[in-house]
């Protein structure tokens, strides 16, 4: 199989599954998202991303297999994100970046996709010069899958920031991880099966001749 992560566009959009390219549970309050049927929460949500990926930049990733979407995560600076303020553990700050959601094909899940998703965000943040990256996790299993479950923050990294019994709000701190980078190519090249060549020291051809006996 063929695999690779990519930046997150307008065009993927179409590639994911009901009611995932829908959803709009962080891009707008609860009356607003209430006033749309279906269709409009699609545009919307085109709307939504185009906005953002002019403002601020690259805000999702999506890992792709065989050429077919199959997984995506979508994060932004909390004032890009006004449905998090009805959770009870909401940010006061509107520069916290925020992993919103994710969503893997049910398929392919258990397989790490997740966690390269998360990987790669890192990555992106990393570079850009962020600090730290906050999420909203899940204790219930919500039905509709738009906030991320704490136990798979937990696994990738995550780290309880305010303590709730349903919605804690949770941080990876990147200054602690210097080494993310090396980090997630190993993972990705792991993942899709690449192997990086050996470094091999070299001697200039006479120190080989005179070791040879020639």
């Amino acid at each position: 199989m063929s695999r690779k992560t990519a930046r997150l566009t307008v065009d993927h959009l179409a590639e994911l599954a009901d009611p995932v390219r829908a959803c709009l549970f962080w891009e707008l309050g609860p009356v607003d998202r209430a006033r749309l049927d279906e269709q409009q929460r699609v545009a919307e949500k085109e709307r939504w991303l185009s906005g953002v990926l002019r403002d601020w930049g690259s805000c999702g990733r999506v890992v792709r297999v065989d050429g077919r979407t199959v997984g995506h995560i979508v994060y932004a600076p909390a004032a890009y994100l006004p449905g998090a303020a009805a959770l009870p553990t909401a940010t006061t700050s509107p520069e916290v970046v925020v992993a919103a959601t994710a969503w893997i094909d049910p398929g392919l899940r258990g397989g790490g996709l997740g966690r390269v998703l998360v990987q790669a965000m890192a990555a992106d943040l990393v570079e850009r010069g962020h600090t730290a990256i906050e999420a909203y996790g899940d204790t219930r299993g919500r039905p509709d899958g738009c906030v991320l479950p704490a136990e798979f923050l937990g696994s990738v990294g995550f780290r309880t920031q305010r303590a709730h019994p349903t919605t804690p709000r949770m941080r990876m701190d990147l200054r602690t991880t210097l080494r993310w980078k090396d980090e997630v190519e190993l993972a990705l090249e792991r993942m899709w099966g690449v192997v990086r060549p050996t470094q091999k020291a070299t001697r200039p051809i006479g120190s080989v001749r005179a070791a040879s006996g020639d």
